[in-house]
């Protein structure tokens, strides 16, 4: 647990846990944890997903807002829906970003040829995303990205729509990790059970004071062994 006080709960996510249960996903979710750990959640989302505001991936790790109470989900939920929330994550990409910064402004729906995916689609959802390099490698990309908007996978189809697929993704990823040059990197990422993309940093209103709060995660130890693994094998970081 990151912060708490009497209308919320933000809690730091690790990769592998499914954020609430799902079809053939009963236990072993972060709401089966947040039930037992705390009496009094929301109940604005149903008895199977207690206080959950927002989610992330399976595979991707870092901050999560929890409601405790009624009047709280909905003044945080309606912060999401105004787009007031910051979200800001770190996503390391295949290739070498072009531009410092930029943004993808591109809109999301199901892939019409594979509904089990989502992708870039005329007429989806309005989707975007502001990114930002953190540090360039001769392969590879670390990112700033912050979400505008909050459609399913968004990071993960922008950043693959822009031919820069998210480490690890085996969803998106297109195989690029197989294709990894460096043996010891490509062994590296090979082992890595997750794609690497964390929810970095989170910033909302207290729903009852309205405070302005900002959370920080730092990048997870199985990320940062990837990124000291492709430091000392591509040569000088810029």
């Amino acid at each position: 647990m990151v912060y708490e006080d009497q209308e919320l709960i933000v809690v730091n996510k690790r990769a592998g846990m499914v954020v609430h249960p799902a079809a053939g996903i009963s236990h072993g979710t972060l709401a089966n944890a947040l039930a037992f750990h705390f009496a009094n959640l929301s109940t604005v989302g149903g008895m199977t997903r207690p206080g959950i505001v927002h989610r992330l991936d399976k595979g991707t790790s870092g901050l999560l807002l929890v409601a405790k109470t009624e009047t709280a989900h909905e003044h945080l939920a309606n912060q999401f829906r105004a787009r007031e929330v910051f979200k800001s994550y770190v996503a390391l990409v295949h290739g070498q970003v072009e531009h410092r910064k930029g943004e993808i402004d591109q809109p999301i729906a199901r892939d019409p040829r594979n509904r089990v995916r989502m992708a870039v689609v005329r007429g989806g959802r309005p989707a975007l995303s502001l990114y930002r390099i953190r540090e360039a490698f001769p392969r590879f990309t670390l990112l700033d990205v912050e979400l505008k908007t909050g459609r399913t996978h968004q990071i993960r189809v922008h950043l693959a729509w822009m031919k820069r697929p998210v480490v690890g993704d085996e969803v998106y990823g297109g195989g690029r990790d197989k294709t990894i040059a460096d043996a010891t990197v490509r062994r590296a990422v090979a082992k890595l059970d997750r794609q690497f993309l964390h929810a970095a940093e989170l910033g909302f209103r207290q729903p009852v004071t309205g405070e302005e709060l900002r959370f920080k995660a730092e990048i997870p130890a199985e990320l940062q062994t990837i990124l000291d693994v492709i430091r000392t094998s591509t040569g000088p970081r810029t």
